[in-house]
């Protein structure tokens, strides 16, 4: 299905909602300003998006992952991502969180993933990853509410 957009990014992000892009864009420089690998939170990203299916933030993430250099073997694989063999235990750590969150309705944040992620990340690192989850999933209600295109990309900065 090919919908058209409510409202387009530009209106969006300069006219109809400034303060709101502007608050989401900073806690997405917070994210990337806290130390996490950028690659990661990437496919955190991505991955969210994926499950939200939000085609505007799948093409503006795989954009960026492939500036970063992400593996192409990683971004094909990241929807079987926990059947693939080719993620680190780290990055499954932080898929499981990332897919738990997204998905609360069914899988709620469980005991264990939260001390599987402990293991692996920093309290502070456990924190801005939560804050990266909590910010896409924000990005991908936004988007596919509003059914912004993929085609806007060149717009959307952070």
């Amino acid at each position: 299905m090919n919908a058209s957009a409510r409202m387009d990014y530009a209106t969006f992000s300069t006219t109809v909602a400034p303060t709101v892009y502007a608050a989401l864009l900073a806690m997405g420089k917070a994210v990337s300003a806290s130390g996490l690998d950028r690659q990661l939170t990437e496919l955190v990203e991505l991955r969210v998006s994926q499950i939200n299916q939000c085609a505007f933030c799948i093409q503006y993430h795989l954009n960026i992952a492939r500036k970063l250099s992400v593996s192409a073997i990683k971004l094909d694989l990241l929807p079987a991502w926990k059947d693939a063999g080719v993620f680190s235990t780290r990055e499954c750590a932080a898929l499981a969180w990332a897919e738990s969150l997204t998905r609360l309705e069914t899988q709620g944040a469980p005991d264990n993933l939260y001390a599987t992620l402990c293991a692996q990340f920093t309290e502070t690192e456990v924190a801005y990853l939560t804050i990266a989850i909590a910010t896409i999933n924000t990005w991908n209600r936004l988007a596919v509410a509003l059914r912004f295109p993929p085609t806007d990309l060149k717009l959307h900065g952070n």
